[in-house]
């Protein structure tokens, strides 16, 4: 059987084409839709100015993206996991198991401030597969592979694994000094004006990465 393999260059320029092929898909929905979807950016900022932020993604590429003038940033930090207990507001990305079990990846824990933060349960891209839940904590029980927290949402619930040794962290606003060159960057963007846009951002600090 023989693989006709395309030089690494032409692979690596396929991924950015495809990217901001996605952003100007998502800048075009806007004339059908109010507020098209933002686009997930993970990687490593490289360098940024008042006007532009340049990231290297998680796949090698690298974005110069513009800053929207309604730029946002939050610090994200680790947590106790004490910190998941019922009644707490949290975002979990999770995979589902063999067995159907969800297991979580990381969990944010919602600053009071931001409880109802889209609350649900939707696809997510941070592994294939992996789906993002939203939602309030009703229960927290001990198990053999870790913790189980059951998290209800207006439109039902979802009862998801927390394994041991996962990241758990929260957020709190922040201002452009923590954009330094080297921290792990996670950005919201969206085509604006035929240019890739920064929306938002969250940054950890001394190579703290976000893990959604």
């Amino acid at each position: 059987m023989r693989y006709n393999r395309r030089p690494i260059g032409s692979r690596r320029n396929t991924m950015k084409n495809t990217l901001l092929l996605a952003l100007a898909l998502f800048g075009a929905s806007a004339f059908a839709q109010p507020a098209p979807a933002p686009v997930r950016l993970r990687g490593t900022l490289e360098k940024i100015d008042p006007a532009t932020m340049v990231i290297k993604e998680r796949n090698g590429e690298t974005m110069t993206l513009a800053i929207a003038d309604t730029f946002t940033v939050s610090e994200v930090l680790p947590v106790d996991p004490s910190a998941i207990q019922s009644g707490a507001f949290v975002g979990t990305a999770a995979v589902t198991g063999a067995d159907g079990t969800l297991s979580a990846l990381e969990v944010l824990v919602f600053p009071e401030a931001a409880r109802g933060t889209g609350e649900g349960h939707s696809p997510w891209d941070l592994q294939p597969g992996s789906t993002m839940t939203n939602a309030t904590v009703t229960n927290v029980a001990a198990g053999a592979k870790g913790r189980t927290m059951t998290l209800r949402y207006k439109d039902g619930e979802k009862t998801i694994l927390v394994p041991e040794g996962i990241p758990v962290v929260t957020i709190k606003p922040a201002d452009r000094s923590i954009l330094v060159p080297g921290a792990k960057v996670f950005v919201f963007a969206q085509m604006r004006n035929g240019q890739p846009t920064a929306l938002r951002a969250t940054a950890g600090r001394n190579g703290f990465a976000p893990p959604m």
